[in-house]
């Protein structure tokens, strides 16, 4: 089927109101009943450098941005000379009178007749856009009302006076572009949120009372979705002074029986491995949330990319259990977030989400999470059995030892960073060693046990594995723009189907080397220059990828640029 979604690009500095004017237009068609997914690209500045919001949308159901522009939203020259080359051969400029549209169908929007102050130029620009799209003007004047609301009524209709000036001037314009389809009359509600909401979303709904951050783009908006809900939920926000107080804050909260987490992204989480390492030792139940951006070091501090696999996996000093997850959508990051915690608390070990600028960032839209399916999640005890003979670090055969949270009985808890025995005494007996490092190790068996398996998307072959000719292999962010390159094959009558890992370690061969090995030909799509979960699955299963579409230019992989790299493997 080809493609029938509208891309709209707005474009200028950071300052210019661009966001605001994405996000009401975005709000607006999700309530009317379109579907949204927005990718947003800004510099690590306060003011100026070019920012562009992107919204794609429609009737039909898609999964990723795209690579063309069919409306570009101009707040600045540099806009429409950065993307005009991006634009589909029906595309349409909306742009002021003073900015260079020569040869380009464009709405030249005399900005200052409509606006009388220069603030409310992304009104005209929403107005504009609204009534191209031939979109009802009631539902953006409520957006704006609800906008407006703490300024009161006279800044209320002062907005909607611009906003229905806008769309009065752009009836008496003849710009040729088609009106997006009808939408249902009777839209179903959804809701309209980003990764990062999401992912605190899931934590909230997993129990989380304690989140400990510093803020680091682009980990940042977990940390202020929990405060935003912080009264409510009766959840503990706190910004610590770096991130090594941030980690260890957590450790404090969880050993004192909260249930905690820890949002950053990866410059941050390098300075927590110490702490981590102490989560290990001390069997304490910490979330982290590490939203991937490219390095090394500062990088490209507000860009995407997905090279964070190998330190998040190896992070801290000696050996231990973890389990990281990696979520491919917004439905995802809810659910997934939700099992971190499972797994942290019924482990006692740190627990890991990986997550990107572009998923953290991405806008879009998705039915009410169902919270009344989710399995309950144990918390520590109280009080033990037997108190006088209570053991913090007792030897159990699954490796789990019961949790006791200390001061509520007249059980001793007694925790060390050093080796220690069974009841948490410091110790160098290596017999006793020998027997903690199996029994933190044990606990992987059992996070194993419990691995979530690839998702398989495409028809079954014989014996319920994968007989196509490609098999698309992704993890995290990728998801989406790896099915619609599977549309896309589909169109020109290929064999293909995407194997989605949502959860990257513990890796169980038996989930997925049986569709690997099926396949005629494997490719793996990542994020990041080395093709890290390639080498993983390689150094794991001995599986060998015959092929590899990787993307580290800082911007989100899309169908196009899969199809492009698919050119040269195939």
């Amino acid at each position: 089927m080809p493609d029938s979604s509208i891309v709209i690009l707005v474009g200028g500095e950071a300052g210019q109101g661009l966001v605001t004017i994405g996000q009401l237009m975005a709000k607006a068609l999700v309530r009317a009943g379109y579907e949204v997914v927005v990718s947003q690209d800004y510099q690590s500045r306060i003011r100026g450098g070019h920012n562009t919001f992107v919204i794609r949308t429609g009737l039909d159901v898609f999964h990723a941005p795209c690579d063309k522009v069919d409306i570009l939203v101009a707040l600045n020259a540099e806009t429409v000379a950065r993307h005009k080359g991006q634009l589909t051969p029906s595309g349409l400029v909306v742009a002021d009178v003073d900015i260079d549209t020569t040869g380009l169908n464009a709405l030249r929007v005399p900005f200052r007749t409509l606006a009388p102050k220069v603030v409310q130029d992304n009104v005209v620009a929403l107005g504009v856009l609204g009534q191209t799209l031939c979109k009802d003007i009631g539902l953006l004047e409520q957006l704006l009302r609800e906008q407006f609301a703490k300024k009161g009524q006279e800044v209320i209709d002062q907005n909607l006076a611009v906003l229905r000036a806008a769309y009065a001037w752009v009836k008496t314009q003849d710009h040729g572009f088609a009106c997006l389809p009808s939408a249902p009359a009777y839209p179903a509600e959804r809701l309209m949120l980003t990764g990062n909401e999401a992912i605190a979303l899931g934590a909230l709904a997993a129990g989380c009372n304690f989140c400990s951050f510093y803020p680091m783009t682009p980990g940042s908006s977990v940390a202020l979705t929990l405060a935003e809900h912080a009264k409510f939920m009766g959840t503990v926000v706190e910004q610590a002074e770096d991130e090594i107080a941030a980690a260890n804050m957590a450790i404090g909260a969880a050993s004192a029986g909260g249930r905690a987490l820890v949002p950053t992204a990866g410059g941050g989480f390098a300075l927590m491995c110490e702490a981590v390492s102490l989560a290990g030792m001390l069997e304490t139940p910490v979330v982290f949330v590490v939203a991937m951006r490219p390095g090394p070091a500062t990088g490209l501090p507000t860009r995407t990319e997905q090279a964070d696999l190998n330190l998040v996996l190896h992070a801290g000093h000696g050996e231990f259990p973890r389990a990281v997850f990696a979520p491919g959508s917004i439905a995802e990051c809810f659910s997934l977030t939700h099992r971190a915690f499972a797994m942290a608390e019924k482990y006692q070990s740190p627990v890991f989400i990986l997550t990107d600028q572009y998923l953290a960032d991405s806008l879009q839209n998705a039915g009410p999470f169902n919270t009344d399916g989710l399995p309950e999640i144990p918390g520590p005890l109280l009080e033990p059995a037997n108190p006088a003979t209570y053991k913090r670090f007792a030897l159990t055969a699954d490796g789990i030892s019961p949790r006791v949270i200390p001061g509520f009985s007249t059980a001793l808890v007694v925790s060390d960073s050093d080796e220690h025995t069974e009841d948490g005494k410091l110790t160098e007996d290596l017999a006793v060693r020998v027997q903690m490092v199996d029994k933190r190790l044990a606990k992987g068996q059992g996070l194993a046990a419990e691995a979530v398996p690839p998702s398989l998307f495409g028809e079954e072959g014989p014996n319920g594995s994968k007989d196509v000719d490609l098999l698309l292999v992704c993890w995290g962010s990728t998801l989406g723009a790896a099915l619609e390159a599977r549309e896309r094959l589909a169109e020109q009558g290929r064999s293909a189907a995407v194997l989605h890992f949502g959860q990257v370690w513990p890796l169980v061969e038996g989930q997925f080397l049986p569709r690997l090995t099926a396949a005629k030909r494997t490719v793996c799509v990542e994020g990041n220059a080395t093709g890290q979960l390639a080498r993983l699955i390689r150094q794991e299963t001995g599986f060998r990828f015959r092929g590899q579409v990787l993307r580290y230019d800082g911007l989100p992989i899309t169908a196009a640029y899969i199809l492009r790299g698919l050119e040269s493997i195939l």
